[in-house]
């Protein structure tokens, strides 16, 4: 069965990690997205490691981790934007699309005739999302940005890692770059509401999404926490600024998150130490006094914690419906039994490596289901059967 999005083709003229995440996205779900990409350097995250396809290293079309991550699916054409010849292919291509991906800085694209109101006029069922860091209006509209900049502006850094008085106090950024994939996941939405109106109007759409925008969307409580205080929220390091319990714990082999979510699971928790008279203690019975009170009851579980392995207490808090569970490094996530039973690695034929190993989509279709059988394309793979599967000729394309 195709995918859900296999009547749809994608024009992704997006580079680096929030465009490429909302194109693999639509990839995923069965989108044909061509990939334009720069003759001779391609994508700027090609050359973004090491870690890189062996052997790949210092070609002028590698291929390094980065750009793995993030390209699955996709077909490379490889046009210069710059060059007339290539903004007329790029404009005979927007005609057989029904989406177009962009991240370039404002107006750029408009100077070579590659913008919302140009492509429009000769495709108006064209879906045309805009990808910056500030937005496409506003002061800082020609500014450029990249992820930790805009977590850093953006209030994610001020609310993340330890406080001052801890060691290692300091602000910090997550350890992927959360607005750009954020972004990526904003836009593919805004593109898909626009698909389904136009299939009720015929008419496409313009769509401005900014990294800063989504940045203080997904605030989230943190900011609905400021705005009904007037208080600014603080770095509290893993501790949950409103639920409590919720800390990472030391063990004695390991770490153990745990996260308590209401009353009923904190008198599990109690029982489960040993200690159930917690559960009832006035300080600590409902979840406004834990947070009032995390001073005192912090203590009392980190000594209980430390005087068991972690597996022990997560098969105990397990059976009591407690959720937690031990911090994993990455690769025993992706070895976690859970993890490989849903297929979440895949191992996708590749023209020069053979195959490579690929984080999939997390999606399930019952009835339509993503099949992944495209690696990350090489620089310009596709350039000849796309032009001519859509009847291009390069000497002959539309100015």
């Amino acid at each position: 069965m195709p995918g859900p999005l296999s009547h749809i083709r994608v024009l992704d003229l997006s580079r680096v990690m929030a465009g490429p995440w909302s194109s693999q996205i639509l990839a995923d779900l069965g989108a044909d997205v061509i990939k334009i990409e720069r003759p001779g350097a391609g994508d700027d995250t090609r050359s973004w490691g090491p870690p890189f396809l062996p052997g790949d290293e210092g070609r002028p079309d590698q291929n390094s981790g980065y750009y793995l991550s993030v390209n699955r699916g996709k077909r490379s054409v490889a046009v210069d934007l710059a060059d007339p010849a290539g903004q007329a292919i790029i404009r005979a291509i927007a005609q057989h699309c029904d989406i177009v991906l962009e991240n370039f800085k404002v107006d750029t694209l408009k100077r070579y005739g590659l913008d919302y109101d140009t492509l429009g006029k000769t495709n108006p069922r064209l879906i045309y999302c805009s990808i910056t860091g500030f937005g496409q209006t506003g002061p800082r509209r020609a500014q450029s940005a990249y992820d930790f900049i805009i977590q850093a502006m953006g209030g994610l850094m001020s609310i993340t890692g330890a406080p001052d008085n801890e060691p290692g106090g300091a602000p910090q950024k997550v350890g992927v770059p959360i607005v750009d994939i954020m972004t990526g996941m904003y836009a593919t939405v805004g593109v898909l509401a626009a698909l389904e109106r136009r299939r009720e109007t015929g008419v496409g759409e313009n769509i401005d999404v900014a990294m800063l925008d989504v940045q203080a969307a997904f605030l989230g409580n943190q900011a609905m926490n400021h705005l009904l205080t007037g208080k600014e929220p603080t770095r509290t390091g893993n501790r949950h600024p409103n639920i409590q319990p919720q800390n990472v714990y030391r063990c004695r082999d390991a770490f153990l998150a745990l996260a308590v979510g209401n009353d009923g699971q904190f008198r599990e928790l109690a029982a489960v130490i040993g200690q159930p008279e917690l559960g009832e203690d006035e300080r600590f019975k409902a979840n406004a006094g834990r947070v009032r009170n995390l001073a005192l009851l912090e203590p009392i579980l980190a000594a209980a914690f430390s005087e068991r392995d972690a597996g022990a207490w997560e098969t105990a808090l397990d059976a009591a419906g407690v959720p937690a569970g031990r911090i994993n490094s990455v690769g025993q996530v992706l070895q976690e039994p859970q993890v490989v039973h849903r297929q979440m690695v895949r191992h996708l034929p590749h023209p020069r490596a053979g195959t490579v190993a690929s984080v999939v989509s997390p999606l399930r279709f019952a009835n339509a289901p993503l099949v992944f059988d495209r690696a990350p394309p090489l620089l310009g793979e596709h350039t000849e059967a796309v032009l001519r599967e859509l009847g291009i000729r390069t000497e002959e394309a539309p100015s």
